[in-house]
């Protein structure tokens, strides 16, 4: 396979989930204003850092949902936007169109200049709406991808790079709920906290998983350990790292070598798995969010590296 078709299929799939984490990070923006004291909490800059956008607000100014839902679903200046994702996820699919198949090709190209049309009043007051017709729309392409695409080499690109996106959403939903939403520590395990974590899971469609893992104990130290360490919930950190491992270790078979990014992810899954329950909590959530951030940034360019992107 071309180096070029594989970068494609790698950003094609990561603009996808891209567009449907920051649709979910809107849901979860959504719940988190209706909080009483939302508004003298900045609810929406939590937001926007989990975005990894919040440089683009200056610090003192409240940052409102008009600005949000303007930044982070519309404008297409903001490559992280929901409307550019999936610009760029199809004009990727068009480089690589015989790599999809044609239900691939049609979730991907149907509608997706459907949010040319709103302003950011029109956002706001279909806000649901258009929340749910994006997740249906990378859950069309996902159902399409997994159905019908070959198991080749370019199935693997496109499955890493939607592991590699899933992830680094999974840290950043944790790191704005742990160091960005809740300083106040005399808060913490009251009812707004409860709400908040709830809304966590809620934004990852994990709260169904987590009571069925747990009951009805709702407890940070267990949706930490569920969103992290949970090898059966699929948008866990350690199921992508997991999904990561196999797909990178499927390449090195297909190209007969491996590369720094086997190794770097190997190391990943080896660290996961030497934590117990628990044991996130008490060494530092926001610490163990920031190395996992960073080190799937540092993975994302080994596999460029590795595979010779752009």
């Amino acid at each position: 396979m071309l180096s070029r078709t594989a970068e494609n299929l790698f950003w094609m799939a990561r603009y996808m989930e891209r567009a449907e984490a920051t649709a979910r990070l809107l849901t979860m923006g959504q719940r988190m204003a209706i909080l009483p004291g939302a508004h003298h909490r900045d609810e929406w800059r939590s937001v926007v850092r989990a975005a990894g956008c919040g440089d683009q607000f200056p610090e003192g100014v409240q940052v409102t949902e008009s600005d949000a839902v303007s930044y982070l679903m519309l404008d297409l200046d903001n490559s992280s936007s929901i409307r550019s994702c999936l610009a760029k996820a199809r004009a990727n699919a068009k480089s690589a169109r015989t790599m999809l198949t044609q239900d691939m090709w049609e979730a991907l190209n149907d509608g997706w200049r459907k949010l040319d049309s709103y302003d950011v009043g029109e956002a706001r007051q279909q806000l649901p709406t258009l929340i749910d017709w994006v997740k249906t729309r990378v859950m069309t392409f996902r159902g399409a991808t997994h159905s019908g695409q070959l198991r080749n080499e370019g199935h693997d690109f496109l499955r890493c790079g939607s592991a590699l996106e899933r992830a680094q959403m999974t840290l950043r939903l944790l790191d704005v709920k742990y160091y960005v939403l809740l300083p106040e520590t005399e808060v913490i395990g009251g009812n707004r906290d409860h709400y908040q974590w709830t809304s966590v899971l809620y934004a990852l469609s994990g709260a169904r998983a987590y009571h069925h893992v747990y009951g009805g104990t709702y407890t940070p130290w267990q949706i930490t350990d569920f969103l992290m360490l949970n090898r059966m919930f699929p948008r866990s950190v350690a199921f992508c790292y997991d999904q990561l491992a196999y797909r990178l270790n499927r390449l090195s078979g297909w190209h007969d070598r491996r590369g720094p990014c086997n190794d770097t992810i190997e190391q990943m899954v080896s660290a996961l798995e030497q934590l117990d329950s628990g044991e996130i909590f008490r060494f530092g959530l926001h610490e163990t969010v920031q190395q996992g951030l960073a080190m799937t940034n540092q993975l994302g360019v080994e596999i460029a590296q590795t595979y010779h992107f752009g």
